[in-house]
């Protein structure tokens, strides 16, 4: 948090419980639970400052403009502020326009009685970078899923950071009690000896959620990468992701079959803002064990983190981009492996890096995945790039770089498709 002046240090802390989240009777997200839950950790520790501060709790709100106006005083306070939201996404269809439900929120009435989403970011646009952080636990109706699609994100001004999940419609829910993403929130908050950055516990609760498929993470990656980047800090935080086993990888080949990046978790704490320990083995032992979604969850957020801490040119980003390069691969997804290796590359040339492994397994990487990639318009898409990787980096095997040229003649040579 950005410091502020003396007679402006007061904080403040809303948490606001929209409709719940309801699928065949199951109850998929239960707002009132998780403010609940929230409530009993102390304000300190959520807003992580010691200022003075206000709460305010709204469960069980029906009026959007009530709940305006206490974001509008939030919002006016000259410190520190965090923002929960939790309940269900929605469209208004004649407008599409996304809101919150709240309290007896239906599809006919949610133009009169959800909170528009762009109310939030109107509220907390002009407030000063680095004062404003907005968490959420939410899951979306099969109204809003497409438009979420369609965004690839939800809105929010860039003065504010974002943290949270929103679970896609048809998930089985968890019944009546906190959601996995705020329980291990507050778990992550009351087991660290010192309390974490927004962004690593926000990592940190997504490994261990068990998210449902297909659950949309904010911030994404791209979104990361469009922050400022700022240095790690590094000093007192012990915290780590619940242990899986050993660490099972070896260095890929360029047959690509073996375990792949993951291998590297011994030269972990490095490549790792905090320190403490590494999350690879766990995502590694997801991966194998066939819980692809939940691996790349995990890996998506700690891509994030270094994305935040040591910017997108690092050669830290590289290697996480690299991992979820291999876990698309042990997924079979190619299609999406293909291309994280080759964008996650940059030549040598125009980004020394102290560290030689990363270089040797992209190439090989993205070599393997393209050639078992049968669709041809995906793969001629990704050759030119792949070849400008492979002739990046001259001192591999030549045949890598023959083997695309011949393969992208053919692709192209041929009708697509075919």
């Amino acid at each position: 948090m950005h410091s502020i002046a003396v007679e402006q240090q007061r904080g403040h802390v809303l948490l606001i419980a929209g409709d719940a989240a309801v699928r065949r009777r199951a109850v998929q997200v239960a707002p009132s639970a998780n403010l609940a839950a929230l409530g009993v950790v102390p304000v300190p520790v959520l807003l992580d400052s010691t200022v003075p501060s206000d709460t305010t709790y709204l469960d069980g709100a029906r009026d959007p403009n009530t709940v305006l106006t206490r974001l509008r005083t939030a919002a006016a306070t000259p410190g520190p502020l965090l923002v929960y939201l939790s309940g269900r996404l929605t469209v208004d269809r004649r407008g599409r326009r996304l809101h919150l439900c709240l309290a007896g929120t239906t599809a006919a009435s949610v133009r009169h009685t959800g909170l528009p989403w762009e109310w939030l970011g109107s509220e907390l646009r002009e407030r000063p970078a680095g004062l404003t952080t907005v968490l959420l636990d939410l899951a979306a109706d099969k109204a809003a899923w497409p438009l979420l699609q369609e965004y690839g994100s939800l809105p929010a001004p860039p003065s504010v950071e974002v943290y949270g999940v929103v679970a896609p419609p048809g998930f089985a829910g968890g019944g009546n009690g906190v959601s996995g993403y705020t329980r291990q929130w507050i778990e992550q908050l009351r087991s660290s000896p010192g309390r974490p950055d927004n962004l690593r516990l926000h990592a940190l609760a997504v490994g261990a959620a068990a998210l449902p498929p297909g659950t949309l993470v904010l911030p994404t990656a791209r979104e990361l990468a469009a922050r400022p980047a700022r240095a790690p800090e590094r000093a007192g935080y012990e915290g780590g992701v619940p242990d899986a086993g050993p660490p099972g990888g070896r260095e890929s080949g360029a047959d690509g079959k073996r375990d792949g990046v993951l291998a590297v978790a011994g030269d972990g704490a490095r490549d790792l803002p905090g320190g403490g320990p590494d999350p690879r083995p766990h995502i590694h032992a997801l991966a194998t064990a066939g819980r692809h979604a939940e691996a790349d969850a995990l890996a998506r957020a700690w891509e994030a983190h270094v994305l935040r801490a040591y910017g997108p040119a690092s050669p830290e980003a590289t290697h996480w981009t690299e991992i979820r390069a291999d876990l698309a691969r042990m997924a079979g997804d190619l299609r999406h492996a293909t291309p994280r290796w080759t964008g996650g590359r940059v030549t040598p040339r125009a980004r020394p890096t102290p560290h030689p492994p990363p270089r040797k397994r992209a190439p090989p990487g993205a070599l393997y995945c393209w050639t078992q990639l049968k669709d041809r318009a995906a793969a001629a898409e990704a050759g030119p790039e792949l070849i400008r990787l492979l002739g990046a980096l001259p001192s591999l095997d030549p045949r890598h770089l023959e083997l695309a040229r011949q393969r992208l003649e053919l692709l192209r040579g041929a009708p697509i498709g075919s």
